[in-house]
């Protein structure tokens, strides 16, 4: 199968003040069309790097070595020195943040939001990318989003503004979405109905997603692959079965044994 991303011995690290932090420390992997790639690691361990690492948003104290390809129309382009990279971010490549209500402008209606998005990446009119939307709302499951469409974001529920963020980072199609723990602020209920849309839009668009999540309780919910992340390095990979039922790894069996257990008396 031919892969989406492939990164290649990324290594990065930040220099503030004369000190120097090694964030990453030289990390392979590659994303597929059609799967979910969870990235389990605990804070600090570099999961959030990696994907601001993909999308070009690291600050400017920040050193990057290694290549990150991506599959544009048949051809790998390495986005660390890609030239355009604001054409793909947003639009090849999106990403949903843990918090919606940091992402989403609460001085504009929902269907703003999503409409700016389109025509960001698309010479259409409005009326046009409005219908898009639309359509991109229902394929998120937003119930009755011709009236969601002209709501503020301060009057849908957590769930309802993760739907949100969710419909801005596909309406454009994207080969790849990046998730940094897009199910952390949500209940457990809530939280459930998000990663069953994950599943969803993995097989209706054949995008390929990697999932960053500390909580392997969402890994075995939802992933194809896991890669663990501890301090920079990749210490494991493997299917889900693999990691869950033979882990190698000192650290992914610490991971394991530390998911809370429910004990019925």
């Amino acid at each position: 199968m031919n892969s989406i991303l492939k990164v290649e011995n990324l290594k990065v690290h930040f220099t503030l003040e004369n000190k120097t932090v090694e964030a990453l420390k030289g990390i392979s992997f590659f994303i597929n069309p059609g799967e979910i790639v969870a990235l389990v690691g605990e804070s600090g361990s570099g999961k959030s790097v990696t994907c601001y690492s993909i999308l070009g948003l690291l600050p400017s104290y920040a050193t990057l070595k290694g290549k990150i390809l991506f599959n544009l129309d048949g051809s790998f382009i390495d986005l660390t020195t890609y030239k355009d990279i604001r054409s793909i971010r947003g639009n090849k490549i999106s990403m949903v943040f843990q918090e919606p209500s940091a992402v989403l402008n609460p001085l504009l209606t929902i269907g703003q939001q999503i409409v700016e998005t389109i025509t960001a990446h698309r010479n259409i009119s409005n009326e046009k990318a409005k219908k898009i939307a639309i359509e991109t709302m229902y394929k998120v499951k937003i119930p009755e989003p011709e009236r969601r469409f002209y709501q503020y974001p301060h009057e849908l529920s957590g769930g309802l503004k993760q739907r949100v963020a969710i419909a801005i980072a596909v309406v454009n199609n994207p080969r790849i979405l990046l998730a940094d723990e897009p199910t952390t602020a949500l209940d457990v209920t809530v939280a459930a109905q998000i990663l069953k849309l994950f599943v969803s839009l993995k097989e209706s668009l054949n995008i390929g997603i990697l999932l960053i999540t500390h909580d392997l309780g969402v890994v075995a919910e939802v992933a194809d692959r896991v890669i663990v992340l501890y301090k920079g390095e990749i210490v494991e990979e493997g299917t889900v079965f693999d990691i869950f039922d033979n882990p190698s790894h000192p650290y992914t069996k610490k991971l394991l044994n530390s998911r809370p257990s429910i004990k019925v008396d």
